[in-house]
């Protein structure tokens, strides 16, 4: 890999990261309508293709990842988009049968399928007709050779909700009514034929506006997991070139994490029992999916509207950009609760590529300290950090009445499982702690990287705070 591609998992991020960092070079000289037609070319400067057939198609991709990266759609409110012109390599999705077909004589795949799509050729091998299969998988169960198998593509894979579905055209289609943008399908395409809008040129907009106007302020809040990102470097680095961007002062949203978990734990307590609400895309889930449960979910903010709340109120002319691994967050700051405390919302990765568009080189600046939270704030970044931090705020608040029983869901899997057991009253616990992404924060669809390491990489961060307790965060709050 060359060296910019060492900052990410995959060379699919790394196109990603090239189309946001040249129509953010471009924002930033006021030519980007000038030479947006261009951007492809200049990305692809030969006429040798790269990844694809040839570089006319590469190019016309890439045009359409321009226009994500300028916000997409606006007639569709899902920030998570498909590219059907880039969603023609994966075969089609459905039940196959392979080599391994033997031509038996009991036939039984034949027997159990409901809509009579098994025939048999000469050979006795069995065929599967695709106008008339439901993909019920019954074939797939029955048969003694394991010869059915179910091709499902990464991104159906990658959405346990089941909200991708494969259309008449062969491309995968998004049903808004069940997507909660986590951004699983994001990350795990191979082809990077699904991607999430950025509202990266809303914020050099308002970095420009603040070079205008010096009474204008733009407060960068970035997430906890930031600790296990950008590990070319050092964290006070990442601040340094942050500011150098133009931000007026960089706020840890673990500040957000204490201001919840300390008001989360009173209300827990007071309720009996609660889903936390932490994740937007955990709490559009229960939303969606499991509606009688909604009356559950905590009334509190999640830590990025904490505290950008807390800056508004005590901030003249402040705006607010949230910097962090999720997608989303960017669906979050659509809702009219939260709208007039969040001005933006960008990841890790797009944090990158405005670095660059800017050559900041964060590896040559000194480090700039970030100080204001506890380490129980920090940990929320990893699954189970949030039930930790309840129950700290449970002793720091003296409420020792109350036992914490707590459900720390890995994933939207064990999300669902816990839930369920709440809907038919089987659960047992009186919290439950819903992280979409596997991990947690630390797992989220915009981090440059991700693997096993992230969490220790979060803890290690977490323990630079231990002798600040959670009311000492939020008592010694300094953002001005």
């Amino acid at each position: 890999m060359r060296k910019n591609d060492r900052k990410f998992d995959t060379k699919v991020q790394y196109v990603k990261y090239k189309v946001l960092r040249e129509v953010a070079r471009q924002a930033w000289n006021n030519t980007l309508l000038e030479n947006l037609l261009d951007i492809p070319k200049i990305i692809i400067p030969g006429k040798v293709p790269t990844m694809r057939c040839c570089v006319y198609k590469e190019r016309a991709i890439l045009a359409e990842r321009v226009k994500i990266a300028m916000g997409g759609d606006k007639s569709n409110t899902n920030i998570i988009q498909v590219i059907d012109i880039a969603c023609d390599e994966c075969p089609a999705a459905g039940y196959e049968v392979t080599d391994s077909c033997r031509g038996c004589l009991a036939h039984r795949c034949e027997s159990v399928c409901p809509k009579g799509a098994i025939s048999f050729d000469h050979n006795h091998v069995a065929h599967i007709d695709k106008n008339k299969c439901i993909e019920c998988g019954q074939c797939s169960k029955v048969c003694p050779y394991s010869a059915i198998v179910n091709r499902r593509r990464p991104c159906q894979n990658a959405c346990k909700i089941k909200a991708i579905s494969i259309n008449e055209e062969n491309f995968a289609c998004i049903d808004d009514s069940k997507c909660i943008s986590c951004g699983a399908c994001v990350y795990q395409c191979p082809f990077g034929a699904i991607m999430d809008k950025s509202y990266i040129l809303d914020v050099i907009d308002l970095l420009k506006s603040a070079q205008q106007d010096k009474s204008l302020k733009i407060y960068a809040v970035i997430a906890p997991s930031f600790a296990s990102q950008f590990t070319y470097a050092q964290l006070g680095q990442v601040i340094s070139g942050i500011k150098q961007l133009g931000f007026h002062k960089v706020v840890e949203a673990a500040l957000g994490a204490d201001m919840v978990a300390y008001a989360e734990a009173k209300e827990l307590a007071q309720k009996g029992f609660l889903t936390s609400s932490c994740c937007p895309a955990f709490v559009s889930y229960i939303k969606k999916s499991f509606p009688e449960l909604v009356g559950y979910i905590s009334g509190n903010f999640s830590p990025m509207v904490a505290v950008s709340k807390y800056i508004k109120e005590n901030v003249e002319n402040a705006k607010v950009v949230f910097i962090g691994p999720c997608t989303a967050k960017k669906m979050e700051i659509q809702q009219e609760s939260v709208r007039p405390y969040v001005d933006a919302v960008i990841t890790f990765e797009e944090l990158q590529a405005l670095l660059d568009s800017r050559d900041i080189d964060i590896t040559t600046l000194a480090e700039e300290s970030l100080d204001d939270a506890s380490y129980f704030g920090r940990i929320f970044a990893r699954c189970g950090g949030l039930a930790d931090a309840v129950e700290e705020s449970l002793k720091e608040q003296g409420i020792k009445d109350f036992p914490l029983e707590a459900c720390s869901c890995d994933g939207i899997e064990q999300c669902k499982i816990a839930l369920t057991k709440k809907k038919i009253g089987r659960q047992t616990a009186n919290f439950i702690e819903g992280m979409a992404c596997e991990g947690g924060c630390i797992g989220g669809a915009g981090c440059l990287t991700h693997g096993e390491k992230n969490k220790s990489q979060v803890d290690k961060h977490s323990k630079l705070a231990l002798e600040k307790t959670i009311s000492d965060a939020i008592r010694q709050t300094n953002i001005g």
